[in-house]
């Protein structure tokens, strides 16, 4: 009894992964250990493809055996318990109940076809053999917990009628549901804004002091890392290349790898730009409405106002920043001007009134405007190679081309978000979140258009690629004289990208102008809110 106490809640121990491919076996993870007491939180970081989450998933034994396999000396014992080669079994008694687990992608990890109450009901009568009126009581409980309180009248939605920062918390809600001994969080406030991403890091720290709770943290967000953790296991190609206390590490790193990540940054703020520039894209009074409930005869008894009489003109060489809560409507804003969602108010662009345009006859701007994505992995097709998926675009714009030219294009993009242009005859699932996301930066870079709209392009990027990404992304706009729109919660980023910036709530733009204005004096509480969460993640490192 008394040896169970003195050893590790947790202890990893020589754990190897490899994986089956085509072209032979791939060493994902080699040989790491570490161990990780109650109350503890230890962070895992790295660049995306270094083995955090190959490594997290062995915790819970959710990798896809027997396509992957742990070396003989691979051991992860759990409160007294190897895990390693447990059955499903054993397993359904562990994950769920006494190791909880955040994902990193909450659109791939949640059914699309059950709503939010039967995912989060189903955690609960599971584990817990709660009634329906008992899992209600809960949801209401953990809605409050993740600050999704104003969801409780919309249980019944579904995943994709949730943004990406809701997506995430009802991902958190479910982890937390039966108030796990353990907790697994990989990137649990990527697509978070930076109010919601201090209140879930608050709320973590404060379930791990009430329940004694280890925590496990998986994040390339080195703020996130010294606010929370307390020690820091550094991983590059599978490996642990530095490990230590977090105050240590951040004080005085000792591997020049884990030097590099401290040191990237998204460099100084962007300059003025040019007004007297061609407007590439204005929006008059943009409305767009979405019908909350209907009466008998049909008719919506009410609508909930996702952009609600919005106006903006983006010039050529401008960067757009776009700022707010999530479900504050920047996404939706976004969509709107390139004509993906339905809307009212008029849309001018590059001269021609796009408003009531219907679906054919905006194929001929369809080159002209692109957009990446939030999720990449929900906006990837899995059953085509990285080739396919950026070519796609080129074969219906410009079918001149042929396979050869195709085939030089998707190179040079693939180039231009710094990967290795032999992958493109590979597909979305043989790629980390990071690289998934690059994919889709240069399938929107290929076709070389005048507007942009990145939605959330960095999130879930290292902070090295993440940086040379928003170089990378400026180098263009100055050399092409590209128009973005900045959809993002990282106000870093978006201090580093914007000209001019607009920031909104429930719908509305609360404050707009020139970034830097705003940035170094905000006029409106709401905005000065946003920037002081934001700096809040910092004020240890600016101290």
């Amino acid at each position: 009894m008394n040896e169970k106490i003195d050893s590790p809640f947790l202890s990893v121990k020589n754990l190897s992964v490899t994986f089956q491919t085509p072209k032979g076996d791939f060493e994902a993870v080699k040989n790491i250990s570490f161990d990780l007491n109650k109350g503890e939180t230890l962070a895992v970081v790295g660049e995306s493809g270094s083995g955090k989450s190959v490594s997290a998933l062995s915790i819970m034994q959710l990798l896809p055996y027997p396509l992957a396999r742990h070396s003989q000396e691979s051991s992860i014992i759990f409160d007294g318990n190897e895990l390693v080669g447990q059955t499903d079994q054993f397993m359904r008694t562990i994950r769920g109940r006494k190791i909880g687990m955040i994902f990193q992608e909450p659109l791939s990890a949640l059914n699309p076809l059950h709503t939010i109450e039967k995912q989060i009901g189903e955690v609960l009568k599971t584990h817990q053999g709660m009634d329906n009126k008992q899992a209600m009581a809960r949801i209401h409980e953990l809605m409050d917990l993740v600050g999704l309180s104003n969801m409780k009248d919309r249980l019944n939605a579904y995943p994709h009628q949730l943004s990406g920062g809701q997506r995430q918390r009802v991902m958190i809600a479910m982890a937390l549901a039966n108030e796990p001994e353990l907790l697994v969080a990989d990137e649990p406030t990527t697509a978070l804004d930076v109010t919601v991403q201090a209140q879930i890091l608050e709320l973590l720290n404060d379930l791990k002091k009430r329940l004694g709770m280890a925590l496990i943290i998986i994040t390339h967000d080195l703020s996130v890392v010294e606010k929370m953790s307390d020690k820091v296991c550094v991983m590059k190609h599978g490996e642990i290349v530095e490990r230590g206390m977090t105050a240590d590490i951040f004080k005085n790193p000792g591997h020049e790898y884990t030097k590099m990540l401290l040191g990237t940054l998204p460099s100084a703020m962007t300059g003025v730009a040019n007004n007297k520039s061609p407007v590439i894209i204005e929006g008059q009074n943009i409305k767009v409405y979405f019908p909350k409930g209907k009466t008998f005869f049909g008719k919506p008894k009410d609508y909930v106002r996702a952009v609600d009489d919005i106006s903006l003109t983006l010039r050529e060489g401008q960067t757009l920043g776009v700022v707010g809560e999530s479900g504050s409507g920047k996404t939706t804003l976004g969509m709107a001007l390139l004509k993906l969602n339905a809307s009212e108010g008029k849309i001018v662009f590059l001269g021609d009134d796009i408003s009531r345009k219907n679906r054919k006859e905006m194929i001929r701007h369809r080159g002209d405007m692109q957009v990446v994505f939030q999720d990449p992995f929900g906006s990837l097709s899995p059953r085509m190679s990285v080739e396919q998926i950026i070519a796609e675009g080129l074969k219906i714009h410009k079918k001149a081309l042929s396979k050869n030219e195709r085939d030089a294009l998707v190179v040079e993009a693939l180039k231009k978000v710094h990967m290795d242009p032999e992958t493109r005859h590979r597909y979305p699932h043989e790629f980390s979140g990071g690289q998934r996301q690059r994919i889709s930066i240069a399938r929107a870079l290929v076709l070389e258009p005048k507007f942009i709209v990145l939605d959330e392009p960095t999130s879930a990027l290292d902070v090295s690629v993440q940086a040379g990404i928003v170089d990378l992304l400026r180098e263009l706009q100055s050399r092409e004289n590209l128009a973005y729109m900045f959809i993002s919660h990282d106000l870093r980023v978006v201090r580093a990208m914007a000209h001019h910036l607009i920031v909104m709530k429930d719908g509305k733009v609360v404050e707009s102008g020139i970034a830097k204005d705003i940035f170094e004096n905000p006029q409106e509480s709401y905005t000065q809110e946003l920037l002081e969460a934001a700096l809040n993640l910092k004020a240890r490192k600016a101290a």
